[in-house]
């Protein structure tokens, strides 16, 4: 069972039915004992990094995505649940993460392109990774936000995409992963890296 881990933001039910499309058994739910039961967990996020922050907090759910890691269940982040596992967030001020991977998150640099990113864009893999299976560089993938993942391992990088500057879009390490854009919203793509998380897991 794949747990969507609800603690006050964004559309998990989108979440829910591409993953419930592609035969996964998956379940919104703010329950620990079913997020502590689940064989995978999805963490969602919309909107500012401080604000999904402090409500993951304020749930409890932080300690149970820790929990979650320290026991290399897989965890999947979406937008700003990749975001969320770097050590903090740079958007409105200083905001601790969950340090599941080290890094920080920054604002797309001033004189680019458009800010914020809305719409398709591609990843090119940096590395090899069950999450991109059958998946092929340049394929595209739908994009919102203003802040990028600026990580401090490259071996935490799977894949890049190109908006002004290159930065990582899909990151991991070891059972924990995530994406800046929206599978629930990609498409065939999206089914496909949903499909494979829900079967392989990540790393």
């Amino acid at each position: 069972m794949i747990a969507i881990i609800d603690y006050g933001v964004g559309n998990l039910r989108s979440v829910e039915k591409a993953l419930t499309a592609v035969g996964a058994d998956a379940k919104v739910t703010h329950d620990p004992a079913l997020i502590r039961n689940a064989d995978r967990l999805v963490l969602p996020g919309v909107g500012a990094f401080g604000e999904c922050a402090a409500r993951l907090r304020d749930s409890g759910m932080d300690d149970l995505v820790l929990e979650a890691a320290e026991q290399a269940r897989p965890i999947l982040g979406l937008c700003v649940g990749l975001q969320l596992m770097f050590d903090e967030g740079h958007e409105f001020g200083i905001h601790r993460g969950l340090g599941l991977m080290p890094g920080r998150v920054v604002r797309f640099p001033e004189g680019g392109p458009r800010v914020p990113q809305i719409g398709w864009n591609q990843i090119e893999r940096a590395r090899d990774d069950r999450l991109l299976a059958g998946i092929d560089d340049g394929t595209y993938f739908y994009f919102v936000h203003s802040y990028y993942v600026d990580a401090d391992d490259s071996r935490d990088v799977i894949g890049t995409t190109e908006y002004g500057i290159q930065y990582p879009s899909i990151c991991g390490r070891g059972s924990v992963c995530g994406v800046q854009f929206h599978p629930e919203k990609s498409q065939d793509a999206g089914l496909k890296l949903l499909a494979n998380f829900a079967a392989n897991g990540c790393s």
